[in-house]
């Protein structure tokens, strides 16, 4: 039924309202030919009913290197370039290849700048969507990754992973110089300039290096900030 607006607008227009004989939608009903064996929804084409069908865990397409099946066609062709090692997808920039596009295109931010992803808090824009949720969990100061040993729970997944290595004494991560092990890969990399003298921190206003970015920030409050 036509609201009053939308009758008046016919009037105007000369326009009559469009309605459909039994023998059209008939023939609609018979173009859906394509229906959900497990909830009765038809559609027009089997393509369709593919899309659909993933709500019934279906994985019809099987990779043709491993065991691996998939429900949609498009992601079993980007799975078997990892056996493959095809990388269709070339950056407009540089030379690097990538195996799927949307690699690519967050790689090509890299080269623009473009921060398509906006905080609804503040102002801060961000390159790729996962670092934006990060952030916004300061404002939100969600912390939906708890530890499986005690009541601490994190921001972050990878916080989490590390913190319960306090737990289980892992330390994956060995030194290439010397026999030491460390449970964040950031601790190993600090440990490892010791060894080469390597100083990748420099201060902008005289060039001196640091091998660690707090002593670079004590340099600069303590030296250029007075």
């Amino acid at each position: 039924e036509l609201s009053e607006v939308e009758e008046q607008n016919h009037v105007k227009t000369g326009e009559k309202p469009q309605s459909f004989s039994q023998e059209v939608l008939k023939k609609i009903s018979a173009e859906k030919s394509f229906t959900c064996t497990h909830c009765g929804k038809s559609f027009t084409c089997k393509h369709s009913l593919n899309v659909h069908m993933i709500h019934t865990g279906e994985k019809p397409y099987k990779c043709s290197h491993c065991d691996k099946r998939f429900s949609w066609p498009r992601i079993l062709q980007r799975h078997e370039r990892s056996h493959t090692g095809e990388k269709p997808y070339k950056c407009s920039h540089c030379d690097k290849t990538f195996s799927w596009s949307g690699i690519l295109k967050r790689h090509e931010r890299s080269h623009t700048g473009e921060k398509p992803y906006k905080c609804s808090h503040c102002d801060k824009r961000f390159n790729l969507s996962e670092n934006l949720k990060r952030h916004e969990m300061i404002h939100t100061g969600e912390k939906p990754y708890k530890c499986s040993y005690c009541d601490k729970r994190f921001s972050q997944s990878a916080n989490q992973i590390i913190h319960e290595r306090i737990h289980t004494g892992e330390k994956p991560f060995k030194c290439s110089h010397c026999d030491k092990r460390f449970s964040d890969s950031r601790d190993l990399k600090r440990h490892e300039r010791i060894h080469t003298g390597e100083k990748p921190y420099q201060c902008t206003a005289c060039g001196k290096c640091f091998k660690q970015s707090s002593a670079l920030h004590s340099h600069t409050k303590n030296v250029h900030c007075k």
